[in-house]
């Protein structure tokens, strides 16, 4: 039964790579409808239409691989981009209302999940309608999790690097609540799983926007190349672990 899972597990690598994904989630939006000036609208159908070719692909594989799994998780934060910062700023809701928007959507489609299967387990997953369930969930998580980054930069004000740090600890919190609490797994997964987006959203912010809005300047093209590059050596080596596992 191992042989047919369709997800990864959760370990140190997957949350690594979730923060790489993020970061070029981020960047690779902001380089769609701002510094090519498509719009978050132009740019909500051509991440749409990239997160549901992915996505067709993935459900269609009978086993986890790991390209198919990365490349559906790169297009949900890529689509989250758009999909928050046109709620956000093309609708004008606002990140407070357009963050509840997608806390609710969230719990609703976590509450069906669970409605239907009894549990929220993440790993193994075989079965495909459990499937769709994960990925609109994280879909949803990786779109509130951008909201809640640009809450803390743009409402709160905090410089970006500032913002990472913030959700870097609040990271760091969830795991020791992991580790040294009885707190339901599940719950800690989640929480975690929301706040690696606004992390990586704020980090990708910092390489990206200019020297005197605290910075790098890299631009959203070369850091998207340089968060793509890391993206492809980390699947590559999950590719080459899953091998040994299997040999």
């Amino acid at each position: 039964m191992e042989n047919l899972n369709k997800v990864t597990k959760i370990t140190m690598l997957f949350w690594i790579m979730k923060i790489v994904a993020t970061t070029l989630g981020e960047t690779l939006g902001d380089y769609l409808s701002m510094t090519l000036n498509l719009g978050y609208f132009v740019g909500i159908l051509i991440t749409f239409l990239f997160f549901t070719l992915v996505l067709a692909n993935q459900l269609r594989a009978k086993k986890f691989i790991p390209t198919s799994y990365w490349l559906v998780i790169i297009a949900t934060t890529t689509l989250g981009t758009e999909i928050s910062d046109f709620l956000d700023r093309s609708l004008q809701l606002g990140y407070a209302v357009g963050s509840c928007f997608l806390l609710m959507s969230l719990v609703l489609v976590l509450f069906l999940w669970f409605k239907k299967y009894s549990s929220l387990a993440v790993y193994p997953i075989f079965d495909t309608t459990k499937e769709l369930y994960y990925w609109i969930a994280i879909l949803f998580s990786n779109s509130l999790g951008t909201a809640f980054g640009d809450f803390l930069s743009d409402v709160l004000g905090f410089s970006y690097l500032t913002g990472a740090l913030v959700t870097a600890s609040i990271i760091v919190f969830v795991l020791l609540l992991h580790y040294c609490t009885k707190i339901n797994e599940i719950l800690l997964f989640w929480i975690a799983f929301i706040f690696t987006r606004p992390f990586g959203a704020t980090f990708g912010d910092f390489l990206t926007k200019p020297i005197a809005k605290g910075g790098l300047n890299l631009g959203t093209l070369n850091a998207s190349l340089t968060a793509l590059f890391l993206m492809a050596c980390l699947i590559l080596f999950s590719h080459w672990q899953l091998k040994k596992i299997q040999k």
